[in-house]
């Protein structure tokens, strides 16, 4: 298989947003809970605002012009990490393809990306476990630690724009 990783830019738009669908989609159908209410029109739209902000970027895996992967970042800061950090909002391979080590390729590119703009770590949050432990156990084998929590929200108004 032969793969190919790009910097996303606005025309990947719709890519993003159905590969981040799908991510939602299948954590929902997995945990028997709807955690997320949001739609594919909203979500690229939602990207190309951020996107054009400068406050989300995305790398992209093929394989034979097909997307079967999606890294969402974005930056910023917290005392406790020594400053400039990046988080993975979204990190989703297709199904079909997370036994090939793509998954780990896109993890190396985000740290590359990292790299480039100074990160001091980078951060994400797992989906909801038990439902999720071969993520978990993904996560670590590519380097990252459990470091305590669990990601928590509360919607405070309509975040739509």
């Amino acid at each position: 298989m032969k793969l190919k990783f790009i910097e996303a830019t606005l025309n990947d738009s719709e890519l993003i947003g159905s590969l981040v669908i799908q991510l939602t989609t299948e954590i929902c159908e997995l945990t028997h809970v709807k955690h997320f209410n949001i739609d594919l029109d909203s979500t690229v739209q939602r990207y190309r605002k951020l996107f054009n902000e400068g406050h989300y970027a995305a790398i992209l895996a093929f394989s034979d012009n097909k997307a079967i992967a999606v890294a969402t970042i974005t930056e910023t800061y917290a005392l406790y990490a020594g400053g400039k950090i990046g988080l993975i909002q979204e990190f989703y391979v297709l199904p079909e393809y997370r036994t090939t080590g793509v998954g780990s390729k896109l993890m190396q590119q985000v740290k590359d990306y990292g790299l480039n703009h100074n990160w001091s770590c980078i951060e994400l949050c797992t989906p909801p476990l038990p439902e999720f432990e071969r993520t978990l156990n993904f996560y670590q084998k590519n380097g990252l630690t459990p470091v305590g929590g669990r990601k928590m929200r509360q919607d405070i108004g309509d975040n739509n724009d």
